[in-house]
């Protein structure tokens, strides 16, 4: 499990002793990793920890698929959290998702995170497609999904999120066409 490395940031993916300090406490996972770490790893909660580690242990081969710490490098500061959501499916699809920590917004740094995230993706000959999901409004992720050559492709209601679009790239960027447009408000019922 290599790290993604992109201009302002280290894509650390999350291995099993990094998870034992994780659950043992920031400042045991502060020491792990010599960084400074936040007191709370996502506004989300543990529950993607948990689930990602059980993955991991049932097979160490998915460690790319799954999470990763966002790492400034300058700052030496874990600055979010997020990746894979789970290995490329039978068609070559996989789905990212991240977070910044709210200091760390505003900066494109979630972009830089999501771009390095497909292109690592890509990186696998298996991979065709890269997906992610945001709520059905405009909004920074958005905008980062379109910065990353995402396009829209469906909106639909998600039994956890509700109302969410859905964003993708295929691996042939020069080829790739626009499906459709996301919603206005003038056009949802």
């Amino acid at each position: 499990m290599s790290p993604i490395s992109t201009p302002r940031l280290t894509l650390l993916p999350i291995d099993l002793p990094t998870y034992e300090a994780l659950f043992i406490g920031p400042p045991e996972l502060s020491q792990h990793l010599s960084i400074r770490v936040p007191d709370v790893l996502s506004e989300f909660g543990m529950d993607i920890f948990d689930y990602t580690q059980a993955k991991l242990i049932e097979d160490h081969k998915q460690g790319p698929w799954w999470l990763y710490f966002f790492i400034h490098r300058a700052d030496n500061a874990l600055i979010g959290v997020g990746g894979y959501k789970g290995m490329p499916d039978e068609t070559g699809m996989v789905e990212i998702g991240y977070e910044i920590y709210p200091d760390y917004r505003g900066q494109g740094l979630a972009t830089e995170t999501a771009q390095g995230l497909i292109n690592r993706a890509f990186e696998y000959p298996e991979v065709m497609l890269v997906k992610a999901h945001t709520l059905a409004e405009m909004s920074a992720s958005v905008r980062v999904l379109e910065k990353c050559g995402m396009v829209f492709n469906d909106a639909f209601d998600d039994p956890n999120d509700g109302p969410v679009w859905q964003w993708q790239v295929k691996r042939s960027y020069l080829n790739r066409l626009v499906v459709a447009s996301p919603p206005t408000k003038s056009s949802q019922p």
